[in-house]
C-alpha cells in the first residue's frame, strides 16, 4: 500500500469536497428527512461509485495517452470553465 499516495488522495479531494454542491445537499436532505445514517450511506455509495468510474476511466486512459497531455487537459479545462463561471455563462 502506497501510503503517501492514500493520504495525498484523502487530503486533496477532502479540501476540494468542503462546502460544494454535494455536501450541501446531503446536508439539505439530511435535515428534511430527520434521518440521518441512511443519507450517509446513500451518499458513500454514490461517491464510490463515481470514484470508480473515474479511478477505472484514467487506468484506461493512462494507457493510450501520456501523462503530460492528461495534465494539459486537465489543467486546460480547469482554466476553460473557470472562464465560463466568471464569464457568467455557466
Amino acid at each position: 500500500m502506497d501510503w503517501k499516495l492514500l493520504v495525498t488522495t484523502f487530503g486533496l479531494l477532502f479540501l476540494a469536497e468542503l462546502g460544494d454542491k454535494t455536501q450541501l445537499s446531503v446536508i439539505s436532505m439530511s435535515a428534511k428527512s430527520g434521518k440521518p445514517w441512511p443519507v450517509f450511506v446513500g451518499a458513500v455509495g454514490a461517491l464510490a461509485v463515481v470514484t470508480l468510474v473515474g479511478v477505472m476511466l484514467g487506468g484506461v486512459i493512462t494507457r493510450t495517452v501520456p501523462s503530460h497531455y492528461i495534465r494539459y487537459a486537465a489543467g486546460g479545462s480547469f482554466l476553460l470553465l473557470g472562464g465560463l463561471m466568471l464569464s457568467g455563462k455557466l
